[in-house]
């Protein structure tokens, strides 16, 4: 029944910088793991970081280095990303960094990654688009045989490695677990067939995912799903929170319709421009937290949601915006699915 829906709550953190509300590097990358521990100190089961390459507003390339700081900093809460960007890594050297980072964080790391849509990001790393998905079959067959104790010989299309065996392993046993983020058919299958879970908020990849699932004989019950409406957020107030919030979804909006001019597949927002705009598309919600308890509920039955995501610090949103979100959030509705 949809009133027995247990769910584990999980932050999606941005370290972007756009020029309109330009901060200092260091003090705002300190203010981010600031609410990152205030989140852990609030009950959120996890918290995933995010990666992009060669922005104007500085969306932070280098996630695992992140998610070490953070792990410094934090004692329980879970470290992954969503998504990290396989392509631009080499598998032996991702494989060890990640085993470092689950010994750092006492066996907390989730490797989340897709496989990147922007030519930018392609063209900087001098690599072509073509190859990235069977390049990334290749490295997560790499990935996870080094994780779990296999000296490795591999000669693949594009990667080869002789009798390697990483030191050290991660503290995970058998290794830490393998998300896969996507909404492509092929990258949902892909999901089913070599990773341990999905995410994604899309309605059809979900659908895909479940019934590749039962193709491979895999039971779709057991399935982890982490997915959430974006920006979804709480307020005893919700005119005041949506009209504070709403710039910054403006402008990743606006930032993602520019980047999806140049991929071919519809967009995943329509383009908005300003306040009026953006309320008629409805993506951005601020509801009391006994509405949210209702919206999350029909969420999570139509989604199959193991653990539910939402971006925290939209397009470097302050953390005194999102802290009545944060704490009234943790207070008033995840108790309801625990």
């Amino acid at each position: 029944m949809a009133q027995d829906i247990k769910l584990k709550f999980a932050p999606v953190v941005h370290f972007r910088n756009p020029g309109k509300w330009r901060r200092d590097p260091t003090r705002l990358y300190h203010e981010i793991i600031d609410s990152i521990v205030m989140a852990e100190d609030l009950g959120y089961d996890s918290i995933y970081i995010t990666e992009h390459h060669f922005t104007d507003d500085d969306w932070a390339p280098s996630p695992l280095m992140l998610l070490t700081a953070i792990a410094m900093r934090t004692k329980r809460i879970r470290l992954g990303t969503f998504v990290g960007l396989l392509p631009f890594y080499h598998p032996v050297r991702l494989a060890e960094d990640g085993a470092v980072l689950d010994i750092l964080s006492g066996g907390r790391y989730e490797f989340g990654f897709g496989l990147g849509y922007r030519p930018e990001e392609f063209m900087g790393y001098g690599m072509e688009m073509k190859q990235r998905s069977r390049r990334a079959d290749e490295m997560l067959e790499i990935i996870r045989r080094l994780w779990e104790g296999e000296t490795v010989t591999f000669k693949g299309r594009y990667l080869q490695c002789e009798k390697t065996r990483l030191t050290p392993r991660p503290v995970q046993q058998p290794r830490p677990p393998m998300y896969i983020g996507g909404f492509a058919p092929n990258a949902v299958r892909r999901a089913a067939r070599m990773g341990d879970g999905l995410l994604s908020g899309e309605p059809d990849s979900v659908r895909i995912y479940l019934e590749e699932l039962k193709k491979l004989g895999k039971d779709p019950s057991k399935a982890f799903l982490a997915n959430g409406p974006a920006w979804q957020y709480v307020s005893n107030d919700p005119e005041r929170a949506w009209d504070q919030i709403a710039p910054y979804v403006i402008h990743a909006i606006e930032c993602y319709s520019v980047w999806m001019l140049n991929w071919n597949t519809p967009p995943l927002y329509p383009p908005v421009s300003n306040k009026e705009e953006l309320r008629k598309t409805g993506l951005l919600t601020v509801l009391t937290p006994n509405q949210a308890v209702k919206a999350i509920r029909q969420y999570a039955q139509a989604m199959h949601t193991t653990t539910l995501t939402f971006i925290m610090n939209e397009a470097a949103c302050p953390p005194g915006v999102m802290r009545e979100h944060m704490e009234l959030f943790a207070s008033k509705v995840m108790p309801e699915f625990r």
